[in-house]
């Protein structure tokens, strides 16, 4: 699940890809678009853990998961070291997991566990 750009179409030519609808931030319509796949998509794959990398789209997923008692690792964008994002704040209280990239991201959410930087 991810969004249908250049660089997620060239590197995920091969791969089975259900492409989410953006933008999702502050985009009710597209929430609710994104709550559908989610309602459709998770109960067939049927995953043990729904992680996400810091899209919007990780907001249906995780609160469906968390209904489903699935397990939820949520990753906080590199980008964002003294504020956290939106989707951030809304997944952390509800992620079994939430990792962070910088120490500085403690200061916003301090239950996270920093893994240092993925580039």
């Amino acid at each position: 699940m991810t969004f249908e750009k250049a660089d997620a179409c060239s590197l995920l030519a091969d791969e089975q890809v259900t492409w989410a609808y953006h933008p999702t931030t502050r985009n009710i319509p597209n929430l609710l678009r994104n709550l559908w796949l989610a309602l459709r998509l998770v109960p067939r794959y049927r995953p043990d853990v729904i992680v996400s990398s810091g899209a919007g789209v990780a907001v249906p997923f995780f609160l469906l998961g968390k209904l489903l008692r699935r397990r939820t690792v949520y990753l906080e964008v590199y980008d964002r070291i003294d504020s956290g994002t939106l989707t951030g704040r809304l997944c952390y209280p509800i992620a079994d997991l939430f990792l962070l990239q910088w120490e500085e991201q403690r200061a916003r959410y301090p239950k996270g566990t920093v893994v240092g930087q993925l580039l």
